[in-house]
């Protein structure tokens, strides 16, 4: 293994974490929702952490060849979530502060999987 698989070794071992923090912080956000967005945006936007969670834990089980769709799967979450925020946001769900780090999470999460993507679109190309 070369020093450029121990680097991608490495991203995809600290986005666990990364996802791990930035979901116990959304859990704690969507408690405090009121009662009716709680159980309809609270409970999707936490299916789609889950599901990006699985996904994130899928890619080191994974053939090489198969990571791209399991990282394509992880951009599509975050969009989402990304949107879900918005949602929070415009309906005054959530305040600014919260929304900002929210938003930061998702980006440091967003930078490691574009790095993972450009690595295995590059590979892959063989």
């Amino acid at each position: 293994m070369d020093k450029k698989d121990k680097n991608i070794n490495v991203e995809q071992l600290k986005l666990i974490p990364k996802i791990q923090e930035y979901t116990q912080y959304m859990l704690e956000i969507i408690w405090k929702l009121p009662r009716i967005e709680k159980f309809s945006i609270g409970n999707e936007y936490k299916i789609s952490m889950y599901e990006m969670m699985e996904n994130v834990l899928y890619l080191s089980k994974v053939k090489e060849k198969n990571k791209m769709n399991y990282l394509n799967k992880i951009d599509v979450k975050l969009n989402c979530q990304r949107i879900y925020l918005r949602i929070m946001l415009k309906n005054r769900w959530i305040d600014e502060k919260k929304f900002q780090i929210a938003i930061s999470k998702i980006s440091e999460i967003g930078r490691i999987v574009g790095g993972l993507v450009k690595y295995y679109a590059k590979n892959n190309k063989e």
